[in-house]
């Protein structure tokens, strides 16, 4: 169980490898960040957060989308947040990314 997520370049075709990725949770003071990764050559991130580091609450995955698309980047970051409602389920929140646009949805 734990949280993975998927990141798609949707203009080019294919997975987008290398997106540095930030998992970080609503302590109700601010953000704690729980998990930092890459996303593989096959544009994944598994593995890098268990059932216990979640807890229920609001979490957000922070893509650092400038770090893909370069300085011209318009879309710099882009910050996905989602509720843990059962943290002994496997939550999937993949990304599909695009120079101008960008959509995620909750995968399984």
């Amino acid at each position: 169980m734990g949280l993975s997520t998927h990141v798609l370049d949707a203009a080019a075709g294919r997975p987008a490898a290398g997106v540095p990725v930030r998992l970080e949770r609503d302590t109700g003071d601010g953000w704690a960040t729980v998990a930092q990764g890459r996303t593989d050559a096959d544009g994944r991130l598994s593995g890098w957060v268990d059932s216990a580091q979640l807890v229920a609450g609001v979490h957000r995955l922070v893509f650092d989308t400038g770090a893909y698309h370069g300085p011209s980047a318009f879309y710099p970051e882009v910050t996905v947040s989602f509720v843990v409602a059962d943290p002994a389920q496997h939550y999937h929140v993949p990304l599909l990314l695009s120079p101008f646009a960008y959509s995620t949805y909750r995968g399984s």
